[in-house]
């Protein structure tokens, strides 16, 4: 598709320009967490949702930002959202909610998604998080500072990912 293609080039720029200093604090200190992911069932979106309370439950201000795919239903309506039509012809990012999410300057970044897509990958590199936590792919070591090799059910990627982000020190 021509608008990703546009949107890779956008990405591959981002990582470049994009000077935020990357670092993690302690779990214990963080205050901030953000979650991306992508829709998929009901039995994913209430483990987000199990997962965003266990995160407040330790005290921390969580946003959620999901891709709602086409032809995917956006369950309760409670997270913010941008769809494949949020980038224009050119690969530019045009949703306001996305855009502000990006410029949020997380403690932690949560990429909760088993597969990786050129959309969230350019979200990434975008954004001004300071700890971007996902699972392990090849070739993804810049847009991460911490990932877990998961090859369980997502629940298990979901344990693990917190697991390790509490250990953080």
């Amino acid at each position: 598709m021509f608008k990703l293609n546009f949107l890779q080039l956008r990405t591959k720029s981002l990582l470049k320009k994009n000077k935020i200093t990357r670092a993690s604090i302690p779990y214990t200190q963080s205050k901030s967490v953000g979650i991306i992911f992508t829709v998929e069932d009901r039995k994913k979106h209430e483990e987000v949702k199990e997962f965003v309370k266990q995160l407040e439950q330790d005290g921390k201000i969580v946003r959620v930002l999901e891709f709602l795919p086409k032809e995917k239903e956006n369950y309760d309506f409670i997270y913010s959202f941008f769809t494949l039509e949020h980038f224009n012809l050119w690969g530019a990012l045009t949703s306001t909610e996305a855009l502000q999410f990006a410029d949020q300057p997380f403690d932690y970044l949560f990429h909760l998604d088993t597969e990786s897509t050129p959309l969230f990958l350019h979200l990434l590199a975008r954004t001004k998080a300071h700890c971007r936590i996902g699972k392990f792919r090849e070739n993804e070591n810049p847009f991460y500072e911490l990932m877990i090799d998961c090859k369980g059910s997502f629940k298990d990627l979901l344990d693990t990912l917190y697991k390790y982000a509490k250990e953080l020190r």
